[in-house]
């Protein structure tokens, strides 16, 4: 999965790169006061993308910042003090004649040797 990830964002940076590389015209920019800016087609679109999506990136990270601070103090009295700890169960006893049988998981399920 992680193959496909990095491939699809290699490919969307050449197709990028192609199209800013096609597209590398000089625009006439109209500024306040009469003032004209030169700027390269795939710069203004990239900063036009990015006075977009900032606003929008803060407004996200502050509201999970506000959730995180809401939610911790309840997930810290959620969690419990001291794990149990785990016993292990007694061996069972089967007593089918004289002699006694113990049953033990480790020697019924042998593991795989290397």
């Amino acid at each position: 999965m992680q193959f496909l990830k990095t491939l699809f964002w290699i490919v969307l940076t050449v197709i990028l790169v192609l199209w800013a590389k096609a597209n590398w015209a000089v625009v006439p920019l109209k500024l306040w006061g009469g003032l004209i800016a030169d700027v390269r087609l795939p710069l203004l679109i990239v900063f036009g993308f990015l006075i977009g999506w900032l606003p929008t990136l803060i407004i996200y990270r502050a509201k999970l910042w506000s959730l995180r601070r809401r939610f911790e103090p309840i997930e810290r009295n959620a969690a419990p003090s001291v794990p149990a700890m785990a016993v292990a169960p007694a061996p069972t006893t089967v007593s089918n004649a004289a002699d006694e049988r113990v049953a033990r998981d480790s020697e019924a399920w042998p593991t795989a040797t290397p």
